[in-house]
């Protein structure tokens, strides 16, 4: 028996990277994942791995930030499976530079994706949570929500954002039996930095890799958040920052 044994978990951002290696894990112990991301064919793929190691799943081809979507998700999710447990808000972008000549529109999507997609599945999975008994909702912000830097402005202003957020949902949601927990990893290994095109941002992405050595993989995060999610219903993992052990900041 696995430790997430008859439990239903939605987790954002599911195509790749932390989301994709949280599924499969929470998945080989024992629970019911629902897929949630914007690419139909890499969830395709997840589905089908994670259905052939026996386990049970339901992709969800979605873009969080139209709140009508994330509501007829949540509506597929308990037709699907009787309910939900645990909420993982995975998804999110990271866009660096400077303020001044910003490209509005890239603070358009990380405000619309890191935060009102965020606010969007929380506020549908929190009633459905608690009628199912309670459960955990994992919000995965960033050390980026407690060390601010040149160059990641707006980046830092959403995920201490997703910080101050959680600790404020963990005092309410505590009356409805869940549980919530602020994850903040430092230098992971995922499609993150990718979304980067900007020369200077991306040499100093490659320069800090160098530097740091041997970053955090999307597994490593995984594993934090299941730590978090399997404790005992009165233990309550508040937080948790993950850093390589090479990263100064």
């Amino acid at each position: 028996m696995g430790s997430l044994d008859g439990k239903v978990a939605a987790i954002t951002g599911a195509s790749s990277g932390i989301g994709e290696a949280t599924a499969e894990l929470f998945a080989a112990e024992g629970a019911k994942v629902a897929l949630l991301a914007r690419r139909a064919d890499r969830l395709g793929e997840l589905s089908k791995r994670i259905e052939d190691a026996g386990g049970d799943a339901l992709p969800i081809e979605i873009d969080i930030t139209d709140h009508g979507k994330v509501e007829t998700a949540m509506g597929q999710i308990t037709g699907q499976f009787g309910g939900l447990h645990h909420l993982v808000n995975n998804a999110g972008v990271m866009l660096l530079g400077a303020v001044e000549g910003w490209d509005i529109s890239e603070w358009r999507r990380m405000i619309d994706v890191n935060l009102m997609g965020l606010l969007y599945c929380t506020r549908e999975a929190l009633p459905i949570i608690r009628d199912s008994g309670g459960g955990h909702i994992v919000n995965v912000s960033s050390v980026a929500g407690r060390t601010a830097n040149f160059g990641s402005a707006v980046y830092n202003m959403t995920k201490w954002g997703v910080t101050g957020f959680s600790e404020a949902l963990r005092q309410e949601a505590l009356n409805s039996n869940i549980r919530v927990t602020c994850v903040e990893p430092g230098f992971v290994d995922t499609e993150l930095q990718g979304h980067n095109k900007h020369p200077m941002v991306t040499e100093n992405v490659e320069k800090m890799r160098e530097e740091i050595g041997k970053v955090l993989e999307a597994e490593d995060i995984a594993r934090g958040i299941l730590y978090a999610v399997a404790q005992s219903d009165h233990v309550n993992v508040n937080e948790i920052l993950i850093r390589p052990t090479g990263q100064k900041r």
